[in-house]
């Protein structure tokens, strides 16, 4: 507990913010990321993960293994660094392009830093799997990926080297495989919801992964990389926290539709009279940026790499697949582009790095520090984590960071207060306080994240 506490403390936290915007950071998410202290450059798109950056990275990290849990599917871990073979029997290893990383070994092999994993799983996959009764599966992993941008820029929202979740079903058939897309479209959307995002699905282009069944999932910002073109009403639609049986097919198709039925396309795959169908008070351009997208791709790969399964009549059928994708680390970027103000990143509660801030406006003073003690102690056995502003540094210097860093809320501490009995609890969204006893605000704190006061 003790080793814990000294960790969330500020003076002994490792924080390094910046004053200056950087001049290279062309983008609010690259400019704030850099100036809280979250990330620092370490070759062209490349970024060590600070301590405050990482705990976000694995905030955003275990929502989308909790949601993926409750889909049924099953996490493992590749290589990021694969073989060239694996790709010269996919036929990708040439088709794939200069954002292929590819390396030599000590012996002359062939290598590759993984942009993707399709040929490694359907490797693993005809390696294990022979026979109808061991599908539906899907397996998925969290891991990092490397892809040579001509132009990495902006910050972690076009790096070469990324965190990224891959998923992969195989299935028996393409009725079954369109359930896989479906059960992952529902997945997605609970997923995005809980970061606090409103991700809307868009028909997409499938580029080098190739099949015909696509959505992009994009959240609107003006800073997205693609322009998007959509029916208002589907900015209504909220997924929330109904239950949903993963296996029911109908159930799953019923969400899919919901959410995809109005018009929403990208630019690559926009059509200009089907777009001007919708009622034009509803239509809609902005721009947005790509946070996941799902393929179904049928036989493409399983073919290729002779992926078969034995079906009921003992016939070697290849099996049908597709694939899916959430940029994790992108995320971070997506999420401060879509909520921040001028003094910095607001953090919606789902992903924030710690729960709530705590700052003493008169450090040293024996009765503001232990108020700040003791919510600090308050909150933690709560399972809370709160961040405890304890530097010797005037009031305006510790606001400016809390905003900077975007914690949803702020408790205040000082002697004025406390002689009436009260702190300061101020939500960073709104930029509301209201004053309360330090037991009323804990409870208000812990009920916002669920967390139940005894």
């Amino acid at each position: 507990m003790s080793h814990q506490r000294s960790q969330m403390r500020l003076s002994r936290y490792f924080l390094p913010v910046l004053k200056e915007t950087p001049s290279d950071a062309q983008i609010v998410s690259h400019r704030l990321m850099l100036r809280a202290g979250m990330i620092k450059q370490a070759s062209a798109g490349i970024y060590s993960w600070l301590p405050l950056g990482y705990k976000v990275l694995k905030n955003i990290e275990n929502i989308v293994h909790e949601e993926q849990a409750r889909a049924g599917h099953i996490p493992m871990l590749m290589p990021t660094i694969q073989s060239a073979d694996l790709w010269r029997e996919s036929g990708r290893y040439d088709a794939f392009g200069d954002e292929m990383l590819r390396i030599k070994d000590r012996h002359d092999r062939d290598m590759l830093f993984t942009p993707t994993a399709e040929e490694l799983i359907t490797d693993i996959f005809r390696s294990h799997v022979s026979s109808y009764k061991d599908l539906p599966l899907t397996m998925y992993q969290i891991q990092w990926k490397f892809r040579d941008e001509v132009r990495p820029r902006f910050g972690v929202m076009r790096g070469r080297e990324f965190y990224m979740k891959d998923g992969y079903n195989f299935d028996l058939n393409k009725e079954d495989a369109l359930h896989a897309y479906n059960r992952h479209l529902v997945s997605y959307l609970r997923t995005y919801e809980r970061m606090g995002l409103q991700a809307i699905p868009m028909r997409a282009d499938s580029g080098a992964m190739g099949g015909d069944n696509t959505h992009e999932f994009l959240v609107l910002a003006e800073t997205g990389e693609s322009e998007v073109f959509y029916d208002s009403q589907i900015t209504d639609l909220k997924f929330g926290d109904r239950a949903i049986d993963y296996d029911d097919h109908a159930q799953c198709q019923a969400v899919l539709e919901e959410f995809t039925s109005r018009y929403a396309r990208t630019d690559e795959t926009h059509d200009e009279a089907l777009f001007n169908e919708v009622p034009e008070d509803r239509r809609r351009t902005a721009r947005g940026i790509e946070v996941g997208q799902i393929f179904y791709f049928g036989t493409k790969y399983s073919e290729a790499m002779g992926a078969t399964v034995a079906d009921a009549d003992g016939n070697r059928v290849p099996v049908h697949m597709g694939s899916h994708g959430i940029g994790v680390s992108r995320l971070l970027g997506a999420i401060i582009e879509a909520s921040h103000d001028d003094n910095g990143i607001i953090w919606p509660e789902g992903v924030t790095p710690f729960h709530c801030g705590i700052v003493n406006l008169k450090q040293g003073d024996d009765e503001a520090d232990a108020a700040c003690e003791a919510l600090y102690s308050s909150l933690t056995a709560l399972g809370l984590d709160p961040l405890y502003d304890d530097r010797n540094e005037r009031a305006g210097g510790k606001f400016a960071t809390m905003d900077l860093i975007g914690l949803p809320w702020r408790i205040t501490v000082g002697p004025r207060g406390l002689k009436n009995g009260v702190v300061e609890l101020t939500s960073r969204r709104t930029g509301e306080s209201e004053e309360l006893p330090p037991e009323q605000a804990i409870a208000k704190v812990a009920g916002i994240y669920g967390k139940a006061t005894v």
